[in-house]
């Protein structure tokens, strides 16, 4: 190896040695601090499930939940509105209202108000009272949103009497004016029924009780089709797709 390739080669060493004191001795920078700024939040009452149009709120649908601080001036507070899980259980939703949504007042109305029962009727239907027996109501084991068919008995020739089905699949809204569920009530022998009826049944049902007496046959779950309702045998009266089948009880629509 001649002279030259010696002196490159350790120019070469030191050069790499310095370069290499230099890295080592260059401090690193600290990585950036993160300031996070903590947002006051103030509990507001929201609906922890989605509720329908015309179903009654149950106290678990309603809940607190924290919310920021300078929205919350616009909803229910815990602070201001202790008693609002309370004073919002039994009342009806105007309108849908979605999970998680902050309670508007304006959406519900309560049975003590004044529109309660338009409240809980669907769109395009009527409510209809008509008197019925305790006897002729199940033995009093109907009750608001179970759904029944309408009969009608009249006297015939000598002492008979004959019965037919005027109505099939209609909803209940109330019994002698009392709206409250099933759960925690006593069954009630209801001497009126409320009815929730389309614009031609009500005359159907005004006419029958001029001519006899009228009683409700309770249905079962499994045949509780909204889309189905009407007169016996027409599944098409309800508006809605017959071949849908929704179970209702206590307002509550499955599919």
């Amino acid at each position: 190896m001649n002279v030259a390739r010696i002196a490159v080669l350790a120019v070469a060493l030191v050069a790499g040695g310095m370069a290499a004191v230099l890295v080592s001795g260059k401090k690193s920078e600290p990585a950036p601090v993160v300031v996070v700024e903590k947002t006051e939040s103030s509990d507001v009452l929201v609906f922890v499930n989605s509720v329908p149009m015309g179903v009654v709120v149950k106290p678990e649908d309603l809940a607190w939940r924290p919310w920021p601080k300078e929205s919350a001036a616009n909803f229910l507070s815990k602070a201001d509105n202790p008693d609002a899980v309370e004073k919002f259980t039994g009342a009806i939703a105007r309108q849908p209202v979605a999970a998680n949504e902050p309670v508007n007042p304006q959406k519900l109305v309560k049975p003590s108000e004044g529109g309660f029962m338009s409240a809980m009727l669907s769109s395009g239907m009527r409510a209809v009272a008509t008197p019925v027996s305790a006897v002729d109501g199940a033995g009093g084991f109907i009750l608001p949103n179970d759904r029944v068919d309408v009969v009608l008995t009249t006297k015939a020739s000598g002492n008979k009497t004959e019965s037919q089905t005027i109505l099939t699949n209609v909803r209940v809204l109330a019994i002698d004016q009392t709206l409250s569920e099933k759960d925690g009530q006593q069954t009630i022998e209801g001497k009126t029924a409320t009815l929730e009826l389309l614009p031609h049944q009500t005359e159907i049902i005004s006419n029958a009780r001029q001519e006899g007496t009228i009683s409700l046959a309770l249905r079962s779950l499994a045949d509780a089709n909204p889309g189905g309702l009407g007169l016996p045998g027409d599944n098409s009266s309800g508006g809605g797709n017959s071949n849908r089948t929704s179970i209702i009880r206590f307002g509550i629509a499955t599919n």
